[in-house]
């Protein structure tokens, strides 16, 4: 369950990176309140799962799913180039990941 967590908590810290892109510096009302509550979501999930799983284990996971996603996001809309060394980085960030966690 603690990865199911962690894996969730990741997906939340793409949600207020993105968010925080978006409100021009909280500026911008709607985009700010995203990254609040992406944030909270993001970090509390972060603190339930290192309850039971190791920390470092834990944030570099969480960070990973993050930029990886926060990435790919960008990547997708346009915001962020795309390029076959950028795609072979992020596979792998992935497969470092994946060890990390076949590892624990």
């Amino acid at each position: 369950m603690a990865w199911i967590v962690l894996i969730v908590s990741g997906m939340f810290e793409a949600v207020w990176a993105v968010a925080l892109s978006k409100s021009e510096g909280f500026t911008r009302l709607m985009p700010s309140l995203i990254f609040v509550a992406g944030l909270a979501v993001s970090m509390g999930g972060l603190a339930l799962a290192m309850r039971t799983l190791p920390a470092g284990t834990s944030y570099a996971v969480w960070v990973a799913i993050g930029a990886v996603l926060t990435i790919g996001y960008s990547m997708a809309t346009g915001d962020e180039s795309i390029s076959p060394l950028k795609i072979a980085l992020l596979l792998g960030l992935i497969t470092c990941v994946v060890g990390l966690k076949l590892a624990h």
